[in-house]
């Protein structure tokens, strides 16, 4: 993995003279997801970070499709199913065929409801330290997450690119 380098207030990927965004963002959620998953391992559990929005809708759910687990977790429907077959995969989940017929209906497995102590416990110390992370930044980045969101829930990027793309198609007029 690439180490960030700060040179005055620009971070820089080494090889990188201006990372874009998607490179910075996907740089950001491997810090923080390699160090989650790191835990993890440390405590004998073979979780991945990717799995908790799940677990927690099925704790709050008790079961239900993927459909519904996506909206409360807050996650694509694809988000969701792949992640849920994941899941399956390593015996965290289990699933039947609902009322019916159409949709699966998911739920914890045994095995994932014996993780959950643990799970919690890791959760709280990994929210304790995104606030430490929080209070060392200019501004909390749960705050910046959150109004990036909202600001693309209200006109998402694909309309931004969109329009950018647009003007860059319309002539220039030469004075």
């Amino acid at each position: 993995m690439e180490v960030l380098t700060r040179y005055d207030s620009t971070v820089i990927l080494p090889g990188l003279s201006s990372p874009t965004l998607g490179t910075l963002l996907r740089h950001l959620v491997e810090l923080l997801d390699d160090a989650v998953e790191a835990r993890y391992v440390a405590s004998g559990l073979d979780y991945r970070p990717r799995f908790t929005p799940v677990v927690r809708a099925l704790l709050e759910l008790r079961s239900a499709s993927i459909r519904v687990i996506a909206r409360h977790a807050g996650l694509t429907h694809s988000a969701a199913s792949q992640t849920v077959a994941l899941m399956t995969r390593a015996g965290l989940v289990r699933s039947h065929a609902g009322d019916d017929g159409r949709e699966r209906v998911v739920s914890l497995s045994p095995r994932a409801v014996g993780m959950v102590p643990e799970l919690k416990r890791l959760w709280a110390t990994t929210n304790a330290a995104a606030s430490e992370l929080d209070s060392e930044l200019t501004m909390p980045l749960s705050s910046l997450v959150q109004e990036a969101i909202h600001a693309l829930e209200k006109r998402p990027f694909g309309e931004r690119i969109e329009h950018l793309a647009r003007d860059h198609k319309k002539p220039k007029r030469v004075a």
